[in-house]
């Protein structure tokens, strides 16, 4: 056991210190104003091979209305094809997307087709929540994929639309921008509080809450919006996370923050004996024992657990128990 026991704090020992990494501000914050816009858009697709919508009514009489608009007279009831399906178009609208840009969209069968296999799309509106058209989709649909996993009623159009309205974002001019985090917290809110406002050379920068910070553009960067937001997403902060343990136990994955502790404790789990409150190790007949120091963080455990052979499920299991026992000073999350 005396190798066990000096294995254990050449672990403790390197694990000891927790490093702490620094992210950009872009990294961990939004401007709020800056973010996709979801279109969409309703249309149909030709040129399939039997593989369509059957006898679908909305179908039947989408055809006919594009075919009256193209000069052709037709009733609804005469258009019935199995080489045409009724499709709802998707796509993403880039915050400053610009007209004449391209899109990538997603085609998604409506219908009872069977397959949008080798169709084409035809020139389909794409429109956002306002009820505006932002862009035009239209052209050939890729399914993708091998044979064996391929998903045939929905599909992908690489550049399958252009955008027609310029998104209006003045960013140059405003007087004031405001950034959200994206993990809500007080500690990583008030650093970059400072943070910004070190680098600004005064109080331009306050937090409004855990998850929300103002900035009032300075005299140095007027109508100079695009210079200073750039400024600011460069700065780098070390974001303060939470105490949290995550157990997957389907997989037997266990994901450790290092700021979770363990106080004193004592658990027996089969012939494995843990307690955490003396710095020894001992072995009594068959069932072994590991001691450690009090308030060592839970990767530290786990290390010298793992050493010990323990398996995924027996790990969960005793961290499920010492959670229980309220000596795990940290967030608990099962997935």
């Amino acid at each position: 056991m005396r190798i066990l026991l000096l294995s254990s704090i050449c672990i403790l020992s390197a694990l000891g210190v927790s490093v702490s990494q620094a992210a950009r501000l872009k990294d961990i914050s939004s401007i709020r104003g800056v973010r996709e816009n979801q279109l969409i858009g309703y249309g149909i697709v030709v040129g399939l091979k039997g593989s369509g919508d059957g006898k679908s009514e909305f179908t039947n009489k989408s055809v006919a209305r594009m075919l009256d608009k193209l000069g052709v007279k037709l009733d609804g009831a005469d258009v019935a094809s199995k080489n045409v399906a009724a499709v709802i178009v998707t796509a993403s609208l880039p915050s400053f997307g610009k007209a004449g840009n391209p899109l990538d969209i997603t085609v998604s069968s409506l219908g009872d087709a069977s397959s949008l296999e080798g169709g084409t799309l035809l020139q389909t509106p794409l429109r956002a929540a306002n009820e505006q058209i932002y862009a035009v989709a239209q052209g050939p649909v890729s399914i993708g994929g091998s044979d064996k996993d391929k998903f045939t009623t929905v599909g992908r159009i690489p550049n399958g639309a252009i955008i027609e309205k310029d998104v209006t974002n003045d960013f140059a001019s405003r007087k004031m921008f405001r950034l959200t985090l994206h993990n809500p917290d007080f500690i990583t809110a008030a650093r970059s509080v400072l943070t910004i406002n070190k680098e600004l050379g005064g109080q331009y920068a306050s937090a409004k809450d855990a998850g929300t910070i103002d900035i009032i553009t300075p005299f140095a960067y007027e109508n100079r919006g695009v210079e200073l937001l750039a400024s600011i997403e460069a700065i780098e902060i070390n974001p303060d996370t939470k105490a949290k343990v995550v157990i997957n136990e389907k997989t037997g994955t266990v994901i450790i923050g290092d700021k979770v502790k363990v106080s004193k404790v004592a658990i027996a789990h089969g012939s494995l004996s843990v307690k955490v409150g003396k710095s020894k190790d001992s072995k009594d007949g068959a069932e072994e024992k590991v001691s450690m120091i009090e308030g060592v963080s839970v990767g530290e455990l786990v290390q010298t657990l793992n050493k010990l052979g323990v398996s995924p499920k027996d790990l969960i299991t005793i961290l499920q128990s010492i959670k229980a026992a309220g000596a795990l000073h940290g967030e608990l999350e099962i997935l």
